[in-house]
């Protein structure tokens, strides 16, 4: 599979159904977060119709769509330049990792634009002043 198709896979995935705990829309106490039903006379585990949908490996996305951001692009952590510059920019993106300060911050991302590397966690920065 191309990158590019892969990015479009990914972008427009195939749609799954919202798995949700059985009757946690009908108590407030239960979260909607999926947990396994167990329960001997339980509908979802029995698969009744009208029921939520059971997750099942059939639902799994494609091995090489697994991982990937939303935009298409693998997630690379950078904590400085060097780092940076180890990145292929038509496969991976940028996360900058939230130890980074400032003014090495205000690098990375100068240095990215220049390398044409996406950053998947930029911040608005106002320009540090060099100290007198």
């Amino acid at each position: 599979m191309s990158v590019a198709n892969i990015r479009k896979k990914k972008v427009s995935s195939k749609k799954k159904p919202k798995f949700l705990r059985p009757e946690s829309w009908r108590y407030v106490r239960l979260k909607p977060n999926w947990r396994k039903p167990k329960g001997l006379d339980n509908k979802v585990r029995k698969e009744y119709s009208g029921w939520p949908a059971r997750v099942k490996v059939g639902y799994a996305s494609p091995k090489e769509l697994r991982g990937l951001h939303p935009s298409g692009f693998r997630e690379v952590m950078v904590h400085n330049v060097a780092e940076l510059m180890k990145i292929n920019p038509h496969l991976e993106a940028a996360r900058i990792g939230a130890t980074v300060g400032r003014r090495k911050r205000l690098e990375i991302v100068r240095r990215a634009k220049e390398l044409g590397i996406h950053i998947l966690n930029p911040r608005r920065l106002k320009q540090v002043e060099p100290q007198k």
